[in-house]
Formats: C-alpha cells, sequence, structure tokens
C-alpha cells in the first residue's frame, strides 16, 4: 500500500495511508500517514464501532488538507483494550509453532495452484 501511495503521489494525486505498521509505513516515505496503535488489520478502529471508524476517517481527511510537510505522520488518540495483543504479535514458540509450518505449507499449495490457473 505504501508504494502504491508513492508512486500515487509522485503522479499528482494526493493519498493518506492508515494503518498500524508505523515502522514500515514510515521507512517506506509515505507523504501523510494515519497510524492507529491497535493490533495490524484495524487501522480504522476497533470492529463494530463505527463512531471511532468515522473519527479516524475524519482524521485521515483532515491531514490530507492541512498536511504541513513531507511525510507527515498523526497518531489517533485511540487504545485498543489491553495490551495482550502486543505480546502475542508476531511470536514463533513451541505453542504455536506446528500451527504456523501448517498454515505456511497450506498457503504455499494455494498459491502454486493459482500460478497453475
Amino acid at each position: 500500500m505504501s508504494l502504491v501511495s508513492r508512486h500515487l503521489e509522485e503522479n499528482g494525486l494526493a493519498t493518506v495511508v492508515v494503518g498500524c505498521a508505523r515502522d514500515i509505513v514510515e521507512e517506506c516515505g509515505v507523504a501523510r500517514f494515519v497510524f492507529t496503535d491497535f493490533p495490524l488489520g484495524n487501522p480504522c478502529g476497533m470492529p463494530g464501532d463505527p463512531a471511532m471508524q468515522s473519527a479516524i476517517l475524519g482524521i485521515a481527511l483532515d491531514l490530507l488538507a492541512r498536511a504541513w510537510m513531507p511525510r507527515t505522520t498523526v497518531q489517533t488518540p485511540y487504545l485498543w483494550p489491553g495490551d495482550e495483543w502486543r505480546a502475542a504479535f508476531m511470536r514463533v514458540d513451541d505453542s504455536n509453532r506446528e500451527a504456523l509450518a501448517r498454515a505456511g505449507e497450506e498457503r504455499r499449495k494455494f498459491q502454486a495452484g493459482l500460478k497453475k490457473s
């Protein structure tokens, strides 16, 4: 997404990236970034919370209209309830190693099937 954003910006289309992976998006150097410190996959707010989602969209639109310099990052004020997700983020250990290996093998088989069709 970040590289697409940069391409669009280079061709005259203003963009805002809304995401949860601050280090990755900022390293790519997008013009405008709204960061939500939530688990990956939830950059626009808590599932089932349309008020929060609308507010985050509003932050993104405000940033689009008012960015004051290139590579501007704005952090949303929202907190995910609890920090348990941080401890489990990207964790690989004996409790999940076999399931992750199985999921990886299934994904490789699926992708190989796509290449054949």
